[in-house]
Parts: structure tokens; C-alpha cells; sequence
């Protein structure tokens, strides 16, 4: 078996941590359970790109169990925990090309090694598996069933060339599914991003002014776990809409200028290229701490960072200290990538149980329903993510109503009124 990851002795470490992980993942294991039983996915070679995490371990143990031939590389250079992917090489028997700090050419020889294999499905996060498939194997794409999609940076790419025709198989984007992206990316991104901020720095969030930019759900879940450690939270936003919410969600609206000169604290969550600029950072104060949590780098504009730059040094463990030439010294986390990966171990596995959930179920739908469907980016289908609320609501043993006769005809009709 092909693999390439730091060192299998790091397995047993691993294995034990992704035993942790699955005893929160609830929906998962009963799809697992299922798949075993049923395995609707033989026959299928998986081509997989994600987080290389203990979540993830247990997702790609399912889609096994379901009968898939699963390759895995990891979406980003920093987000890989090193003895996960060294256990699901040598107890799961998975190949997977991940290391936590691989450089960016060792980053698309992993890409190209998943490749190799010839998916006829893949599974992405942020589009690169996908992009760089399009772009060089393109050889491959007439046996491509179907994909899937797993947050927002990539979703948005996804549209893209399907606006401009370019893409070849039917994709369905799982961050817009209601039990991805109200959860996973509001609860998950909000509790994982500040973990990741204080584990890197160890520095108080109560009484410090706390600048979120972006008011997507990433960032509505930044800002309130922000202001829940006692924070005085900015949100800057280009939306009005959006603008207009956190204003009402109580947080203070202005133009990112203005924020950038009094600031504490700094993390972008929009998917978008180069938020924080060089005018930015020169406004920054002393001692200002910046992170990313949106799904690439780019968000932070550190080029230009480093042309104001006059020194640089790794004062912490995933804090590099820049000292600008006007003398101030700007603190950035995990080199700009996702914060709460490079940083700390991302979302609590309860709540990837659910994202995770819909990347299984619409591996099996595409199975089932790719060959009809078009060369376009899919919502989720409305019965998996039902679905998957359900489950997770017996696994908390949460009971709800369920309609009468009465109701369920009355929102059905027109006739009755007052």
C-alpha cells in the first residue's frame, strides 16, 4: 500500500484519539452500522481531500465499512494530526499522503497521489482536489460519478466553474446543508477558533477588543464565543444585510480601517482574498495578535505584510512575530491558515458528527442518483439533512411534536383563514 505520512509509530497514539473522537459521533456510527450491513458503496474508489483529523478518521472508517476504496490526502499543510493519519495507515489499512506542515509542492504531490488512484468519487474541502483534477487530470473526469463539497471557500470556487461551464460532474455542496452550516460552522468554528487562539497565545479575550471580519455563520459563531469570554467584539462586513444582523446581535459595525487602529485581537472568516491588508497592519497597534479562520491563507495579506516588515521571528509556537518599520510588532498565528487546525485540533467531534453525516449520505446519493444528475453544484437533498437532525436528536434523546391531522391540512390548504 502507497502512503506517505510522518512515521507509523505515532498509530497507536492516534488510534486511541480517534476512539475518543467516535464516542461523540452518534449519527455516524449508526450510518456506519448500516453501511456495514448493506454497503452501498462497493465498488466505488473514494478520492478524498479533508482535514486529516480524528473526525475525519472516523468518517473514512465508515465510508470503508460502506464498502469504498477511500485515498486521503489533508486540504490544508497545517491541519493534519500526524498520529491519526499514521493509525488509519496501519490499523484501517488506508493509504493516506498527509503530513502537518508539508510544504506546498509535497502539498499537491498528495493531491496527485489521490488522484493516481482513479477516483470515481471524490470528496473535497476548499476545491483543490477538485481544481487541480480538472486542471491536470483531466483523463479522469468521464468516470467521475459525482462529488462532494465540504465548506464554504470551496462551495464558492465550485458555482464558479460551474458558471463558467467548466465543470464536468455533479457536485453537492455539504456546507449548505442546514446540519452543516448552522452547526458546524457556528458552533464548531466558534468554539474551535478561540481555542486555537489561546492555545497558540495564552493571552486573556475578557476585556480586550476583539475585530471579527466577516458575518457569515463563521464568524456570527467567532463573535458570540468571542463575547462570551468577555470581549468587546467588532464585526466589519461588506454585506449590509449582514452588517445590519450584527448590529442587531448587538456588536459594534464599522469599516475595518478604523477598527484596524484599535483592535486587540484579529480574525478573518470571510473566504475572500486579502481582508487584512498592508494598510491594515500598519495601522495595528502594538502587540496586535491576527488569525485566520476562513479555509485559506489568503485572507491575510502577509506579502504585503512583509514588505512593511523590518524583522520577523517564531516567539511562540505557531506565533511569528513581525516588527514592522513603524516599530510596532503585529503577532501572527499558524502562519495565517486556519487557526483553529494549525493551532488546536478543530471541531469538537459532536458537531462534525453531523457535517460528517452528510458527506456519508451523499456519497451513498451519488452512488444512486450522479449518473442523472447534471454538471452542477447540488444542495444537500432535504431528506438527508431531516435525517440526520433526527438521529441527532434520539441520540440526545430529544423527543418532538409531530403534526395532526389538522395542522398538517391546514398548512396545506388555502381555504381557512381567520
Amino acid at each position: 500500500m502507497d502512503y506517505h505520512v510522518k512515521s507509523l509509530d505515532l498509530a497507536d497514539k492516534g488510534k486511541l484519539r480517534i476512539e475518543w473522537a467516535s464516542m461523540s459521533m452518534p449519527v455516524l456510527n449508526k450510518i456506519k452500522e448500516r453501511f456495514r450491513k448493506e454497503r452501498p458503496l462497493d465498488g466505488v474508489v473514494l478520492g478524498a481531500c479533508l482535514h486529516v483529523t480524528t473526525e475525519t478518521a472516523a468518517l473514512v472508517q465508515t465510508l470503508k465499512a460502506g464498502g469504498a476504496s477511500v485515498y486521503l490526502c489533508a486540504s490544508n499543510p497545517l491541519s493534519t494530526q500526524d498520529d491519526v493519519a499514521a493509525s488509519l495507515v496501519k490499523h484501517d489499512e488506508i493509504p493516506v499522503f498527509a503530513i502537518k506542515g508539508e510544504d506546498n509542492e509535497t502539498y499537491y504531490e498528495h493531491l496527485r497521489a489521490v488522484l493516481d488512484a482513479k477516483p470515481t468519487i471524490t470528496m473535497d474541502d476548499g476545491a483543490d482536489l477538485v481544481s487541480t483534477l480538472h486542471k491536470e487530470r483531466k483523463e479522469l473526469l468521464d468516470k467521475i460519478i459525482g462529488g462532494t463539497e465540504e465548506t464554504t471557500t470551496g462551495v464558492i470556487r465550485l458555482k464558479a466553474m460551474a458558471e463558467d461551464g467548466v465543470l464536468r460532474y455533479p457536485i453537492i455542496a455539504v456546507n449548505d446543508a442546514n446540519t452543516k452550516h448552522l452547526f458546524d460552522n457556528r458552533y464548531g468554528t466558534g468554539q474551535s477558533t478561540l481555542d486555537g487562539i489561546i492555545r497558540a497565545t495564552n493571552r486573556l479575550i475578557a476585556g480586550s477588543i476583539f475585530v471579527v471580519c466577516g458575518y457569515g455563520w463563521c464568524g456570527r459563531g467567532v463573535a458570540m464565543r468571542a463575547k462570551g469570554l468577555g470581549a468587546r467584539v467588532i464585526v466589519t462586513e461588506v454585506d449590509p444585510l449582514k452588517a445590519l444582523e450584527a448590529v442587531m446581535d448587538g456588536y459594534e459595525v464599522m469599516p475595518l480601517e478604523e477598527a484596524s487602529r484599535i483592535g486587540d485581537f484579529f480574525c478573518t472568516v470571510t473566504g475572500d482574498i486579502h481582508v487584512i491588508r498592508k494598510e491594515h497592519f500598519l495601522n495595528m497597534k502594538d502587540g496586535a495578535i491576527v488569525a485566520n479562520s476562513g479555509h485559506f491563507n489568503v485572507e491575510l495579506d502577509l506579502e504585503g505584510l512583509e514588505d512593511v516588515t523590518k524583522e520577523k521571528r517564531i516567539i511562540r509556537d505557531f506565533v511569528e512575530e513581525y516588527t514592522l518599520n513603524n516599530e510596532r510588532r503585529i503577532y501572527v498565528l499558524g502562519q495565517g491558515r486556519l487557526v483553529n487546525l494549525a493551532a488546536a485540533e478543530g471541531h469538537p467531534s459532536s458537531v462534525m458528527d453531523m457535517s460528517f453525516a452528510n458527506q456519508a449520505l451523499c456519497a451513498e446519493y451519488m452512488v444512486k442518483q450522479g449518473s442523472a444528475l447534471e454538471k452542477k453544484v447540488y444542495g444537500v437533498p432535504e431528506e438527508i439533512d431531516k435525517e440526520i437532525a433526527r438521529l441527532k436528536l434520539e441520540s440526545m434523546g430529544i423527543r418532538i411534536d409531530t403534526l395532526t391531522e389538522e395542522q398538517a391540512k391546514y398548512l396545506s390548504s388555502w381555504e381557512m383563514g381567520t
